[in-house]
């Protein structure tokens, strides 16, 4: 099994089709079908079901995908790090963002960053399970940073740096009889809007309700909490908002006797360990972002 294998099969899942994934590597069908019956030999299973119009994962492929990703991110890094050792910073450099980027001018940050690192590419990624994901896809290679908003203690290999911590605000439709102060416990069962299990913003009021022995309902689930606001003033629910997130019209705030913790956006990269230094790539971006967020 070598990285040209790999490379291969990952194309076939991401495209569907052998032919599709010809078209993207420049190769004819036959030579991406032969690479791929020859990495099925290789590890004596079938990756794929091949149908008249897709190729579809078997449960080996299924297993051997973050598998290809993750070495094949570990090979790109390896390359990006023997560039910086002879040319400094240079490279793709993945970085994970949450939805809830507004206390961070991101643009301009980028816009410094790669001002004064033109060798160095950016792509931003989403991930479908929030911070969670991030931290996962942080932990197995797949980003080189994250921002995101991390309630609890992170795996040994991560570090993070907060860059930004702020109230909850509660907010009601305007018309909600309810006023406060009030205790969490008492609106467990009101319905609620939040992010989808794995967002940051759910983790932390989840893990407020379990401190106080209850539970909750969330009706409406919508991944941008700026947008929150609008879905509460159509009377779906109630909402904790970051305290940077602006109050739109037909809602109001509602006190609490004891609020959850502060919310935190923090910015995840990989300790250091023996077989994997950190990038100077990582350490400028890491460097730009302390110097843009700071006094916040």
């Amino acid at each position: 099994m070598d990285l040209a294998q790999l490379e291969t099969f990952l194309a076939v899942v991401e495209t569907g089709t052998i032919s599709a994934a010809a078209r993207r590597l420049g190769s004819a069908q036959s030579t991406v079908s032969t690479v791929v019956r020859g990495l099925e030999d290789d590890l004596g299973v079938a990756l794929f079901t091949r149908t008249s119009r897709r190729a579809v994962l078997t449960d080996a492929g299924r297993a051997l995908l973050p598998e290809a990703r993750r070495l094949l991110a570990g090979a790109e890094q390896a390359r990006a790090a023997v560039r910086e050792a002879d040319a400094g910073p240079s490279g793709p450099l993945a970085v994970g963002v949450v939805t809830t980027m507004h206390p961070v001018d991101l643009p301009s940050l980028l816009s410094t960053f790669t001002t004064a690192h033109p060798r160095v590419s950016v792509s931003l990624r989403v991930v479908a399970d929030g911070s969670r994901g991030l931290l996962r896809a942080l932990v197995e290679g797949e980003l080189d940073v994250a921002f995101l908003s991390w309630p609890f203690r992170p795996p040994g290999t991560v570090e993070l740096r907060p860059l930004l911590r702020t109230p909850f605000r509660l907010l009601v439709p305007a018309a909600h009889p309810t006023t406060g102060p009030v205790a969490l416990a008492d609106l467990a069962g009101e319905r609620w809007v939040d992010g989808p299990p794995g967002f940051g913003n759910r983790l932390l009021v989840d893990a407020a309700f379990d401190r106080v022995g209850a539970r909750r309902t969330v009706a409406v689930e919508v991944p941008d909490v700026s947008t929150y606001g609008a879905y509460v003033a159509a009377g779906l629910g109630m909402a904790f908002v970051p305290g940077t997130v602006p109050v739109p019209p037909g809602v109001r705030e509602l006190p609490l006797q004891e609020p959850p913790p502060p919310w935190t956006l923090s910015l995840a990269t990989r300790r250091a360990t023996p077989d994997r230094p950190v990038r100077r790539a990582v350490d400028a971006f890491v460097e730009e972002v302390r110097l843009s967020t700071r006094g916040r």
